[in-house]
């Protein structure tokens, strides 16, 4: 240990006149006051001058690399205890990079959408949590948000770590700074949280190409690729891929679809350039959907022969435009629009604009603002293009309209690309996983969550790394009826996927959920429940980790079924009431659901049959359940659907 003090104070005193530009740069999330994955090897990244040697020392311990013709390097330290703080020195002829007060410990990723990107300081009890947050041995990170069409192996805005207090826990995300201040106080180890969420965010924009591939999106990958080559081609054959949904979904024929210039629709005039919920119309006020927007725009024979940019504001969600029924451009995400018109597409005299705007949630439609809505040439001149509108609602068809694989959060690996890529082989615990909400309406949820999770091990080098995925909460109008339910859908998916993967584990969050709030408040309980799931997976706790779950159904007679349930701490019981709610038995035919009078007893829940079929049993399916089912831990009983045998 003396020789080598020695040595690296030699190489320190040599490399003092060097310039500090000229020093390695570290990729992935080292940085000062980092947290390094104890026990498992150490993989350290980053940039040198190509040729040049290059030593990495942490912890008594050194490793030597040389970087290759592009400058890229990458060392790899022996495995490590918990301890710290540290210097690591990363040391080349060119000069020496530092990063001090680095700890050993566990580090654990949260990612997903907003109910992971809540803040501390916006979840209830922020205030005196974050004022009581203090820890040094508890450090956070926090990912910037970025997307990118190829994946990248550096962070565009590098990560700063920093430990949990009053001036940096406010503004981490709640779920997962819960989380890791649970496990902290469980392990007596430092902790590391890395935070990298995106609201509203699919889970396909967070898979990369191998994973869009092995969950049948193939094709999604394709477009991306050939986008990051050749933007206009990839922009002219989504254009077309939308117009053939919309003839399959509707009959239309070539010639007679909604965005022809002579499309003959119930037109009515745009009031003003605004969400459209702000228009008075009453059927529009709490209307989801597509609308067409239609105006024209006079040209002179100069403007049309020339290229042009036509920006049209912001869009919420989603919107696809033609210009004299020619594609354009399209794209999901609630930011400005600015799309390209070939030469060719405008003529002299009068021109049509359509826009089709999809909305899903909330507010929608084109808000500007005005001022930003223009039709730009290539002189330099523009025509503004913010009056004269008029719209149509669109006529309903099932589903919802193609995104491009593009698109910052429903693309195909865009976020993954650019958040996650970056993170290279960086040394993990665990995952925390709180994600769905935006991904009820589409189908197969659960191919894309296996095959997320295979690609993030494999990135990581852990085979068998921890996922603990959060069970969506209940949100929207409590259910009185049994019914189909998307939410419910991807819970099922989470579920079965978690009994499948034999390393991952669900938080049930049922019970918080609010029904006026896609976004509720206690986040506390919600770190809670992770770190219970993730104690078990990462650490062996004793203890269920999502406490009660329906693992057998049977006929208990000719008229009863049994649903036996697994860990269950002591045994189940029934809040407020003498029976259990939210239980159906099912037929096979569509619509044949209806609910069930439920009794317990022990880790037992016994169904009434109403001497109709049943073929299956489901629980707490509804976007909003009403349920009281829990165990002596006050756990809630996960939702689920099982067949009867």
């Amino acid at each position: 240990m003396r020789a080598l003090a020695t040595g690296i104070g030699l190489l320190l005193a040599g490399s003092a006149a060097t310039s500090a530009l000229a020093a390695p740069k570290l990729g992935g999330v080292l940085g000062d006051h980092a947290v390094v994955q104890r026990n498992q090897p150490i993989v350290v990244t980053g940039e040198a001058i190509p040729g040049e040697a290059v030593t990495v020392v942490l912890g008594g311990r050194s490793a030597q690399t040389r970087a290759q013709k592009d400058g890229r390097f990458r060392a790899t330290l022996p495995p490590l205890p918990a301890g710290g703080p540290y210097d690591m020195l990363v040391m080349a002829p060119s000069g020496t990079t530092q990063l001090h007060d680095v700890l050993l410990g566990d580090v654990f990723l949260c990612s997903g959408q907003s109910n992971m990107e809540m803040t501390v300081e916006r979840a209830q009890d922020g205030f005196g949590q974050t004022m009581g947050s203090a820890d040094d041995q508890l450090r956070l990170v926090t990912i910037a948000k970025a997307t990118s069409a190829k994946p990248l192996d550096h962070f565009g805005q590098q990560p700063v770590w920093a430990a949990a207090g009053a001036q940096t826990t406010g503004g981490f995300s709640a779920a997962c700074f819960y989380m890791a201040q649970a496990l902290r106080k469980a392990a007596n180890i430092p902790i590391g949280a890395i935070h990298a969420s995106w609201g509203g965010s699919q889970i396909a924009a967070w898979m990369g190409e191998d994973a869009q591939r092995a969950a049948g999106r193939g094709a999604q990958a394709d477009l991306l690729a050939l986008y990051a080559r050749d933007p206009a081609a990839a922009s002219r054959a989504a254009g077309r891929a939308w117009e053939d949904w919309w003839r399959d979904k509707t009959g239309d024929r070539p010639g007679q679809e909604p965005w022809q210039p002579d499309a003959a629709l119930d037109w009515h005039p745009v009031p003003r350039i605004t969400f459209y919920e702000n228009w008075g119309v009453p059927a529009l006020e709490t209307y989801l959907g597509m609308l067409w927007y239609q105006k024209t725009v006079t040209l002179s024979a100069a403007q049309a022969r020339q290229m042009a940019t036509i920006a049209i504001g912001a869009i919420d969600d989603a919107d696809r435009t033609w210009i004299n029924g020619k594609p354009v451009g399209g794209r999901g995400g609630w930011d400005a629009r600015s799309y390209t018109v070939p030469a060719g597409t405008l003529h002299a005299g009068v021109n049509v604009i359509t826009i089709n705007v999809e909305n899903a949630y909330s507010t929608g439609g084109m808000p500007g603002p005005a001022e930003a809505m223009k039709l730009t040439f290539a002189d330099g001149s523009a025509v503004p293009i913010a009056d004269g509108w008029r719209y149509a609602v669109a006529r309903r068809v099932s589903g919802t309209t193609p995104r491009v694989p593009w698109d910052d959060i429903t693309g195909a690996g865009t976020i993954y690309n650019a958040m996650i890529s970056p993170l290279g082989q960086t040394g993990l615990a665990g995952v925390a996983w709180y994600q769905g909400e935006s991904d009820t309406a589409y189908p197969g949820y659960a191919d894309r969550l296996t095959a997320m999770m295979a690609e993030w091990r494999k990135q990581v080098a852990v085979p068998n790394l921890p996922f603990a995925i959060v069970s969506l909460p209940g949100f929207g109008t409590p259910s009185i009826a049994p019914g189909d339910s998307g939410t419910a859908q991807v819970r099922e998916d989470q579920r079965r996927v978690a009994e499948r993967d034999g390393h991952a584990a669900l938080a049930q969050v049922i019970d918080l959920g609010d029904p006026l709030d896609i976004h509720p408040g206690e986040k506390h309980e919600v770190g809670r429940r992770l770190a219970r799931a993730m104690g078990a997976l990462a650490y062996g706790t004793p203890t269920s980790a999502s406490g009660p779950r329906a693992m057998h159904v049977a006929r208990a007679t000719s008229d009863a079924v049994s649903v036996t349930f697994d860990g269950v701490t002591g045994a189940l019981h029934t809040r407020s009431a003498t029976q259990a709610t939210g239980f159906e038995l099912c037929g096979a035919a569509a619509g044949s659901c209806r609910y069930a009078v439920a009794t317990v007893a022990g880790n037992r829940v016994t169904l009434t049959g109403d001497g109709r079929p049943a073929t299956r049993v489901r629980y707490a399916w509804a976007d909003f359940p009403v349920v009281n089912l829990v165990d002596d831990a006050g756990l809630p009983a996960g939702p689920f659907e099982l067949a009867l045998p």
